[in-house]
């Protein structure tokens, strides 16, 4: 299985060498932000499910900066935040406002339909959009760090639990053929 996914990693000597990337330096060459193994990979996709509910393009500077400091798995976070696209953000973002409001109760705000954008200008239609953002404000920030959180948990559980499930069975494999 590492091998399989080792074939798709991209080589430490080629991001050094990326004029893009190079003023990082050694940050993102550590060895064990490519390394393969149960912490790595259960730390990295952790670190993708958590910051792939980071706003916009954001998302994979966020994924970046945490694998950098956790030490974990980078190319795996980055994969991880994929999961929020233009078809998912929605359902998503509506599952965190119900959660924040369940867990706020009456104090957080009602959910309403964001404004059209009609004959108005864009600038208009801009002031009405971040207008009907804030109003969303507390049950959407607290819902969106509780589903981080959670889908971030449920990541990493399920990561050790099926890494560890494959090494049990090559290890019967392997027992069964001696």
């Amino acid at each position: 299985m590492r091998k399989q996914l080792r074939s798709f990693l991209p080589d430490p000597e080629k991001i050094r060498a990326n004029r893009w990337l190079a003023m990082f330096g050694s940050a993102l060459t550590h060895p064990r932000l490519w390394h393969l193994n149960r912490h790595s990979a259960a730390g990295g996709v952790a670190v993708g499910l958590f910051c792939g509910l980071i706003p916009g393009p954001l998302q994979m500077l966020g994924a970046t900066l945490a694998c950098v400091v956790l030490r974990v798995n980078l190319p795996l976070a980055l994969v991880a935040t994929l999961y929020t696209n233009p078809l998912t953000i929605v359902p998503i973002y509506l599952v965190a406002f119900g959660l924040g409001k369940l867990v706020l109760g009456d104090s957080g705000g009602e959910f309403v339909a964001p404004p059209q954008w009609g004959a108005q200008a864009l600038s208009a239609w801009l002031g009405q959009l971040l207008e009907w953002m804030g109003g969303l404000g507390m049950p959407l920030f607290v819902g969106l760090v509780l589903l981080a959180s959670l889908l971030s948990l449920a990541g990493y559980v399920v990561v050790r639990a099926a890494w560890r499930w494959h090494l049990v069975r090559a290890w019967r494999k392997r027992r069964a053929r001696a």
